[in-house]
């Protein structure tokens, strides 16, 4: 399977982000200190587990061999053909649906388990989703954190 398909359903599955967001990532976004990869999708920057903290890795390492320059010299995650541009999300979409990754079911679902495993406002802010967006979905959901009251509670 492709790589790029492969780190782009990692991105879709993992932290339910759409295609069109995905696409819209950089270089700068990604950072690798040695030991833990992550990606800024909001606040804080979400690590990637091993394995996929591996194909991030080499998908990186392997932009170097992409056919065009531009691509090759892009601060894009997903570059495009044009220079500057990122890659189409409809492109992207197809690589994905070929190795077996619907887009928009795949990001429904692990948005929907996320918001089962933490609280909606944690959700929210660290993907880069609106408060009200996570809070429907827990709902949507069946979860349990409709009393979690965000903020310090040590007073």
């Amino acid at each position: 399977m492709p790589l790029r398909a492969r780190v782009a359903a990692a991105l879709v599955l993992l932290y339910a982000q759409p295609v069109s967001r995905i696409v819209r990532l950089t270089i700068d976004e990604i950072t690798d200190d040695g030991t833990t990869v992550t990606v800024r999708l909001g606040e804080p920057p979400s690590p990637l587990p091993k394995p996929a903290a591996d194909l991030m890795r080499a998908y990186i390492r392997s932009r170097q061999q992409m056919p065009y320059a531009s691509s090759r010299s892009s601060q894009r995650l997903f570059p495009g053909r044009q220079p500057g541009q990122p890659m189409n999300p409809v492109s992207l979409q197809v690589h994905l649906r070929k190795i077996g990754v619907p887009p928009q079911r795949g990001r429904t679902s692990a948005i929907r388990q996320l918001v089962l495993q933490a609280p909606a406002p944690i959700i929210a802010k660290a993907l880069g989703y609106h408060d009200k967006t996570a809070t429907r979905l827990v709902t949507e959901a069946g979860g349990t954190w409709s009393r979690y009251a965000p903020g310090d509670h040590t007073r």
